[in-house]
């Protein structure tokens, strides 16, 4: 006789309250492995910069701002570095606090030769102020790496927040310019924080738009051109309430209301945001004595009415003249080993491409593609590729082509973006994803610890970047003291002659050294040393002395040595 049928066993209760426990126990180590990977990201993140921090002497705009930060500390002035608010500095100046500079209350030098003044003739120490200068923007950074992984967990779960934090804690450029007492870094990361912010404020938005508003004001408090995201921020402002207080049937009368809501809320997101900027200069000055600097720029026309009626302080609206002005020069450029005067529309996507790791330019596109074609991300498109493409635009039209600093929020905002590759869900998209992230890593950890001068593979690498890039991308001052150390170990005794282009003080790190262009040419014999912006640029005596001389070595990937 045939046997019935086998039936498969239904778990018991028991059975499968132990099952319900082992998963639960699964997902407690998961949380517990992601955060051990983002400690680690961070470890490493910050090792980088702190190593980096160190051994770099002051690049060309650090003195300008210490300086301003001293005096802020000490003299509540707001006289030097107009032409940036103040909220930066304050920061810089957190870290200067714990130095203790002495510093001369009769100095009244120009902004560029107070930080010189700081570092080099005060009696401070230059390297331990420095260091101590650069703490609070690699603190900054680092929080910013959390914004970055928190914004992408919220897209697409903790898998793709890990990914976004690898790209942006291996990135060159953050890396480069986060060690660093400049104010580009901490902008871009708290135009990044809004946008989060905003973004979440969907859900909850009497909790976060204030918080939003306070973050706008805080960047606009520090760089001016914060001031090109807001109307983009405002109108993020209006689609989070949109999405907050829709309902099913909510008619045209409802419609008008909800929207009438959200003006409203922008209205207050921008008073926010105007009064951050004014309690950063009375941080600074509570009786906000200021006086308008001699020669400042004419603004006319359309500009000059804006600027006249913006609600922010006196100060503020000068420092946007002297913006203003700076945006009228005409600058000079190099890129792809081409010198011209004036600006490049396509500068800033040229430097980008030859200065991000191959990996990374990658998974951007991936994530970019992902954010607009999977339904469940598209909302969140506009909030994270909209920004960055009107910042990036806004940049383009800017007149000096001076670097990747004036782009490095597309690294911050784009790590975002490319953490979303996770929606993909075809089978080799984790292996693929992963090989990525792991080429990104080799190529930032190849150029350890001279990330300034980063160049990716195709490119050829750190060491040919001055053959395509100048300034800041290369060469920023920052290997003045590799240079003396590379002098006193390997050419101790001989002739030195120095091109440097940058605000250290050769002499304070035992570089003497005369000026090759200040003599003829016939009696520059020794030691050549020459910033490889200069060599870039080089044209008329020093094309001719670099010619003539025979390069016999490097230092940090900046500055070349020749024998003469």
């Amino acid at each position: 006789m045939t046997s019935p049928p086998a039936v498969p066993c239904r778990p018991t209760p028991a059975s499968a309250g132990v099952s319900s426990n082992r998963f639960e126990a699964l997902r407690r180590h998961r949380r517990w492995l992601f955060a051990l990977v983002v400690v680690a990201l961070l470890a490493e993140m910050a090792i980088a910069m702190v190593t980096t921090a160190v051994q770099q002497t002051p690049t060309t705009d650090e003195p300008v701002y210490m300086g301003a930060a001293a005096v802020y500390l000490r003299q509540h002035s707001l006289r030097y570095n107009p032409e940036h608010p103040p909220l930066g500095k304050l920061v810089i100046g957190s870290g200067l606090a714990w130095a203790d500079p002495r510093l001369d209350s009769s100095y009244a030098g120009s902004q560029e030769s107070v930080g010189r003044h700081l570092l080099y003739e005060s009696g401070n120490d230059a390297g331990r102020l420095m260091l101590w200068a650069r703490l609070p923007m690699i603190a900054v950074t680092l929080l910013f790496g959390l914004v970055v992984f928190a914004f992408a967990r919220d897209l697409v779960g903790s898998a793709g927040g890990s990914v976004a934090l690898a790209l942006y804690a291996f990135s060159p450029d953050i890396i480069a310019h986060g060690s660093l007492a400049t104010l580009d870094v901490l902008a871009a990361g708290l135009l990044l924080t809004a946008v989060w912010l905003l973004w979440r404020a969907r859900q909850r938005p009497l909790l976060y738009l204030p918080l939003a508003g306070v973050a706008v004001g805080a960047a606009m408090a520090t760089r001016m051109s914060a001031l090109q995201a807001v109307p983009v921020l405002l109108v993020l402002v209006i689609a989070s309430i949109w999405f907050a207080g829709r309902r099913p049937g909510l008619g045209t009368r409802g419609s008008a209301t909800l929207l009438g809501a959200g003006v409203a809320a922008a209205a207050g997101v921008a008073l926010v945001a105007v009064g951050v900027v004014w309690a950063a200069y009375l941080a600074v000055d509570p009786r906000l004595r200021w006086a308008t600097p001699e020669n400042l720029p004419v603004v006319d026309g359309l500009r000059g009415f804006v600027v006249d009626r913006l609600p922010f302080p006196q100060p503020y609206r000068d420092g946007m003249r002297i913006q203003f002005g700076f945006e009228d020069r005409t600058w000079g450029g190099f890129l792809f080993g081409r010198q011209y005067l004036g600006s490049l529309w396509y500068y800033l996507p040229a430097a980008l491409l030859v200065k991000t790791p191959l990996g990374m330019l990658a998974l951007w596109l991936s994530g970019a593609v992902a954010m607009v074609t999977a339904p469940r991300l598209r909302p969140a498109a506009p909030y994270v590729l909209i920004p960055a493409a009107v910042l990036l635009a806004a940049g383009m039209t800017g007149s000096r082509d001076l670097g990747v600093r004036y782009a490095v929020f597309v690294p911050m905002f784009l790590a975002v973006a490319a953490g979303c590759v996770v929606a993909f869900r075809w089978r080799w998209a984790p292996v693929a994803t992963a090989a990525l992230v792991l080429l990104v890593v080799v190529s930032s950890l190849r150029t350890y610890p001279y990330y300034l001068p980063y160049s990716n593979e195709a490119f050829g690498g750190p060491s040919k970047t001055y053959l395509r890039l100048h300034d800041s991308n290369v060469d920023w001052g920052q290997d003045l003291g590799r240079l003396a150390d590379r002098l006193r170990e390997r050419y101790p005794g001989e002739r030195i002659w120095l091109v440097y282009k940058g605000s250290g003080m050769p002499s304070y790190y035992g570089i003497e050294a005369s000026d090759p262009l200040q003599v003829p040419p016939g009696e520059v014999h020794g030691l050549l040393a020459v910033s490889d912006s200069s060599i870039a640029r080089a044209d008329g005596r020093l094309a001719a002395l670099v010619a003539g001389s025979r390069p016999i070595g490097t230092v940090g990937h900046s500055i070349t040595i020749y024998r003469r």
